[in-house]
């Protein structure tokens, strides 16, 4: 190791430890239980570096006297301190700064995060303990081990005589409705009451966007002075479900998001605005007390998956009749009911070779505005004439910029 390599290690060894230390110090304020501050952890980071500089045999036994007298210091104050943070924070330093000496870039960040996580104490445990409940721990480690116990058992070839159905493609779509409704769910908590109703309106959408079309028009026909702000939290549900729309395509195909990116963009660009001028009459005594006590529903994903096959078969089965016709027509009608499970087939079909990308992005074109009829039918349903218009003309203009753009830009 020359000299400017060594410098510039133990100066990042040295800048860690200041940085952590700090943060330890700032911390407690100068209490007499902090039994590691500033000075403490740059001589700890320094000590890794300089003894990773003599050999891995010298680290280890550093790393060792360290973390005896990180034992001894915990013996001590364990009465007043019960925590392990000060003496983990303490050994984190010494092998931060031995990394410093080999990975500069790496070792930074790491500090970085590991100084952030002690800064983050107070909001970290009103997260876990406030924010967060029982039931989203529980839905928190069923989406976890959907993600990462089932997806990876799960074979990445079609199983299937046409080569439509990929188990591991159609598990990943289940993770992603699950995972958008928890995020959605747990920023709804956080953010209060205040800004519930536009909140509420666009992380519902990533579960239904067609539920809450009919849920704000049936509260919408209740007070009419809420029409206004029920047709923007409608928008911004319809804004949520395309961008799982997309997210859904470029799941099943990256080609044909990457050739639908600007229609789709524009789309969701006239949604927001039209929103906007909605979201402007929101009152506080408007917004909802809380969201639902389920961050998603397994059973929703599921059914999604479901149709998504039958609609992959259906449109398959079309195609081999009718050509790319018919697989065009079969996912159009499936859209009328489920916008997400159509775009599948159409994005699954296109990546298998079944669909030309320039027919499969005008199929796309074909989805929205088959949802978006039938969801303007069900506001004017379930809201009357005013929400009716209202929704049918957010969705109309969605429908009209992504016919523009669509013929304009080429894919």
């Amino acid at each position: 190791m020359d000299w400017n390599e060594a410098t510039h290690g133990l100066l990042t060894a040295l800048g860690i430890g200041l940085l952590i230390g700090a943060v330890r110090e700032r911390q407690h304020g100068g209490s007499k239980s902090l039994q590691a501050g500033v000075r403490t952890h740059a001589l700890s980071a320094l000590l890794g570096a300089a003894a990773l500089m003599l050999g891995q045999a010298v680290f280890v036994v550093a790393l060792l006297a360290v973390a005896a007298l990180a034992w001894t210091s915990y013996r001590v104050t364990s009465r007043e301190d019960p925590g392990l943070t000060g003496e983990i924070a303490l050994l984190i330093t010494v092998l931060l700064g031995g990394l410093g000496m080999q990975q500069q870039a790496l070792a930074a960040a790491l500090g970085v995060v590991v100084a952030i996580l002690l800064w983050a104490k107070a909001p970290l445990a009103r997260l876990s303990r406030e924010v967060i409940s029982d039931q989203e721990v529980l839905d928190a480690l069923l989406l976890a081990a959907c993600a990462l116990v089932v997806l990876p058992m799960l074979p990445d070839s079609a199983v299937d005589p046409w080569g439509v159905l990929v188990p591991s493609k159609l598990w990943q779509i289940v993770v992603l409705v699950m995972g958008v409704g928890m995020l959605g769910h747990i920023a709804l908590r956080a953010v209060g009451a205040r800004w519930g109703l536009p909140v509420a309106g666009f992380f519902s959408g990533f579960a239904s966007s067609t539920a809450a079309v009919a849920g704000f028009g049936r509260s919408s026909r209740a007070a009419p002075a809420l029409v206004m702000p029920s047709v923007a939290a409608a928008l911004l549900a319809n804004l949520a479900s395309l961008l799982l729309f997309a997210a859904v395509i470029g799941t099943s195909s990256a080609t044909l998001l990457k050739a639908m990116a600007w229609p789709l963009a524009a789309a969701c660009l006239v949604l927001l605005l039209c929103s906007v001028l909605g979201l402007r009459h929101v009152a506080n005594e408007a917004v909802p007390q809380g969201p639902a006590s389920k961050a998603f529903q397994l059973k929703h994903a599921l059914l999604i998956a479901l149709v998504i096959a039958l609609v992959l078969l259906l449109s398959e089965g079309l195609r081999q009749l009718f050509g790319q016709a018919g697989a065009l027509a079969g996912a159009t009608i499936a859209a009328l009911g489920e916008l997400h499970a159509a775009a599948a087939s159409i994005a699954g079909l296109t990546a298998s070779g079944g669909l030309e990308l320039a027919q499969a992005r005008w199929g796309v074109v074909a989805l929205l505005a088959s949802a978006s009829l039938a969801k303007s039918v069900l506001a004017f349903a379930s809201g009357g004439g005013r929400y009716g218009a209202g929704v049918a003309i957010g969705l109309g203009a969605m429908v009209a910029t992504a016919v523009v753009v669509t013929w304009v830009v080429p894919g």
